[in-house]
């Protein structure tokens, strides 16, 4: 008994040092640019070691991409579930979202790399079927606080897959963009007065676009 919680710790501690240097190096190079033996490396374990944990690079990539996806559905819950309008749930939640992939500037460039990096998935391993649980989980929950926005009047009428969509590209988009997104605002988009007006310029397209004038 006195040695199982350390051996169970170290697992867990290898298993997340994994994650973590295959999501940056993901990120970087995207799917077919990362071998597993590099990961290994990165993480300073051999490869038969890596293995314990991923059999496989498309695990290992469904593994990232999942805690990612849950990371972000957890941001969601815990704002639905604090309450207010639905422009002020809305409105928490977005701003809760670009904290989190400011603070985790890798996050955007792999979620933005796996919309079409996905070929060698086949969607059958339990790393598959959480990273589509997540998504649903996350697109189901945004997608009823905008009905239910749009049925109280609140937001005006809109196609909510669409909206969706939108909602998906003004958020994750420019915090994956890099050069491109430095050439256009002419400074770092993460630096912290470029988040501000990120925040800023992402609640005033809102209220523009979607929020109904009686809840400006």
């Amino acid at each position: 008994m006195s040695t199982a919680l350390p051996i169970w710790n170290n697992e867990i501690s290898s298993r997340d040092r994994i994650l973590d240097a295959a999501e940056t190096l993901f990120a970087k190079r995207g799917y077919s640019g990362v071998g597993l033996r590099e990961v290994a490396e990165v993480v300073g374990l051999g490869k038969s070691s890596l293995f314990h944990h991923f059999k496989n690079k498309p695990q290992l990539y469904a593994a990232v991409c999942g805690r990612i996806l849950r990371r972000i559905e957890e941001s969601l819950m815990r704002t639905l579930a604090a309450g207010g309008t639905p422009v002020e749930r809305l409105e928490r939640w977005l701003d809760d979202l670009l904290s989190l992939l400011v603070d985790n500037p890798s996050y955007a460039r792999v979620l933005l790399r796996s919309l079409f990096e996905d070929d060698d998935l086949a969607g059958e391993m339990p790393e598959e079927v959480e990273v589509e649980r997540a998504i649903a989980s996350i697109m189901g929950s945004a997608g009823a606080l905008l009905r239910e926005g749009m049925g109280s009047g609140a937001f005006r009428p809109a196609n909510v897959p669409h909206t969706l969509l939108t909602l998906v590209g003004i958020t994750v988009f420019p915090f994956a963009s890099g050069d491109f997104g430095r050439e256009i605002l002419g400074g770092d988009v993460f630096a912290p007065a470029e988040v501000q007006r990120r925040k800023q310029e992402l609640r005033d397209f809102l209220r523009s676009g979607l929020i109904a004038r009686a809840e400006r």
